[in-house]
């Protein structure tokens, strides 16, 4: 007996040191990447120096003038989009608004502490780890007792006939009839102990029963009965091992750290959402800020106008054309504002601010990165495929289908259960004081020890069972694998969605440049008499068109780099980031 206890109890010890061990790696892993500070840093990837954009559009304007000898007032022309660096900003026009003006951490702060998705999702942790607690306290001792009171009062009644064997020669050999008397009795049963299930699949019991019987009849008896109790049952095949028997706690503690995956994941998805939506924000006052330009010089155009046919310089259709292209501008001016408070509005929708009754203007105090870099894509690639959340979660759903497999390839086995049980006795009359005294003498024991076997004809429930396992185990590994794919993917999209929107900020830049000069050039003749006020309004708005492209590819560049860090599993080092 002792040898067998030995053997299981080695048998189980080397179960759970597996058990650990296999689970002890995707923790480590776990903690370290959610201990890990998610910022992304450009300039670690740029295998070049950064780049102002000063620079490359002196860079561009050399290339221009050698092979093209026109002459660009670029001071006048790249007002005000020539010093990123200036305190006063790309967008001077801005600080005439009257609003809260705020940065792009600001409002990240403000997301974090109030984004209701946030608060929802945070909810998810706490969830999850009730259903680890609710796992381990499966093996919680359990205290039980009862108590039953029985009273009889039986008639006499006729039992059966019976045939003595016994050393008393007048007793033995007689046939006789037993018949019940008619008495009284009271019965008193109680039962007091302890339960406790064992990590190996096992239970130990121990429990102290008491009887006192009570008969009122011809013969009158008292009597007490009791016992110390001693049970063991110990699954020796299926649902044995620790391995086995804490797979729902290792399961349900992997799905925790599954949900604070997911819980960061989400936070990071929602956060790159709001940087968007910052520079959305930023655009749409760009945008509205042209278009007011745009307004501002039609006006102009049509006083201009109407001097001149006074002065009888200029046909007096010139005034309808140049009050057509007031009115256009008009129409573009409302949809700028309307476009501004849309833009607003999903700001503060992001932070959990929208006011019934009125909304505060929000000015952008973040000024975008206009700095080009040469990225190394090996490295990010690289870096992606061991930062991305989306992997590190299957990772880890991984470890839990293993888990489930083994416990499923365990309950395929057949139930075979030792069972031992030991009880010390005892029996008084009359008295209850001597009741325990023959039970911790131990005069009188009994014992037994028994094996019980169960074993389904097919089994094929428990297969069918352990097949979806391991089927659905090799389709997340599919899914990995599609998730790995998916990750290069976005890093190479992300980076060529950087570099085309760093070239289409140098292009509409060019554009904003030519269309200046040619507006002035075509107002110029228009005062010689020599083009039309539609002509003078059309490159007006070839002007209005190029800078709203110069506007939107900034405001294109700054999402790009936005998704560059999401795609290698980062966000943007625009600090105030605190997911705890």
């Amino acid at each position: 007996m002792n040898v067998i206890i030995c053997l299981l109890a080695l048998f189980f010890f080397a179960q759970t040191n597996i058990a650990l061990a296999a689970n002890k790696a995707v923790q480590l892993r776990v903690d370290k990447q959610l201990s890990t500070d998610n910022t992304f840093s450009p300039e670690t990837y740029s295998i070049e120096p950064p780049t102002s954009l000063q620079s490359e559009i002196e860079k561009q304007k050399k290339v221009i003038q050698q092979t093209k000898p026109l002459t660009i007032d670029i001071q006048k022309a790249l007002i005000p989009f020539d010093r990123p660096d200036n305190p006063d900003g790309i967008n001077p026009n801005l600080l005439k608004e009257s609003g809260q003006f705020v940065s792009i951490a600001d409002i990240r702060q403000k997301a974090l502490m109030n984004n209701l998705e946030i608060k929802i999702i945070n909810f998810q942790p706490t969830l999850a780890q009730t259903i680890v607690r609710e796992e381990e306290a499966k093996f919680d001792n359990i205290i039980f007792a009862y108590a039953k009171l029985v009273e009889t009062d039986l008639p006499g009644f006729s039992s059966d006939s019976v045939k003595f064997t016994a050393s008393d020669p007048a007793l033995n050999n007689q046939n006789v009839k037993l018949n019940v008397l008619e008495q009284q009795s009271r019965y008193l049963d109680a039962e007091a102990g302890v339960m406790v299930p064992l990590r190996t699949g096992g239970t130990v019991t121990l429990s102290s029963p008491l009887q006192r019987k009570m008969s009122e009849g011809l013969t009158d008896s008292k009597e007490y009965r009791s016992a110390l109790q001693f049970s063991f049952s110990q699954p020796l095949l299926r649902n044995a091992g620790v391995r086995v028997n804490e797979a729902s706690i290792n399961i349900a503690s992997l799905n925790r750290q599954e949900e604070d995956v997911k819980t960061r994941l989400q936070s990071m998805r929602i956060v790159a959402i709001i940087d968007k939506a910052y520079w959305e924000l930023y655009e749409a006052w760009g945008n509205l800020d042209i278009r007011r330009q745009q307004y501002e010089y039609a006006n102009q155009n049509l006083e201009m106008v109407k001097r001149r046919v006074n002065e009888g310089l200029t046909a007096t259709i010139e005034i309808n054309r140049a009050e057509i292209g007031v009115a256009d501008r008009m129409e573009a001016l409302i949809i700028a504002e309307t476009n501004l408070k849309l833009a607003q509005r999903q700001i503060h929708f992001f932070t959990n601010d929208i006011n019934e009754t009125t909304e505060q203007i929000i000015i952008p105090k973040t000024q975008p990165s206009l700095v080009k870099y040469q990225f190394n894509r090996n490295q990010l690639l690289q870096d992606a495929l061991s930062n991305r959340l989306e992997l590190l979660q299957q990772e880890v759903k991984l470890a839990a289908d293993a888990i489930n497999i083994n416990y499923l390839e365990n309950q395929t086995l057949p139930l075979f259960t030792l069972d031992y049980q030991y009880g010390a006795l005892s029996n008084t009359t009359n008295s209850f004081n001597n009741t325990y005294r023959n039970v911790l003498d131990g005069n009188f024991s009994d014992w037994s020890i028994g094996f019980k076997f169960e074993m389904p004809f097919t089994n094929e429930a428990r297969k069918a069972k352990l097949e979806n396992a391991v089927q659905q185990r090799l389709q997340r590994l599919t899914t990995k694998a599609l998730q790995t794919l998916t990750v290069k993917r976005e890093i190479y999209d992300a980076l060529d969605k950087v570099d085309q929107d760093w070239q289409r900020i140098l292009a509409a830049r060019q554009q904003v440049l030519i269309a200046g000069i040619n507006y002035e050039a075509e107002l110029k003749q228009f005062n010689e008499g020599l083009r039309t006020m539609t002509e003078v309004l059309e490159a007006l708005t070839r002007l209005g068109d190029a800078q709203i492209k110069e506007i939107r590819a900034i405001s294109d560049y700054q999402t790009a780099l936005i998704d560059t860090a999401f795609a290698t599993g980062t966000l943007l080092g625009y600090s105030k980031i605190n997911f705890q």
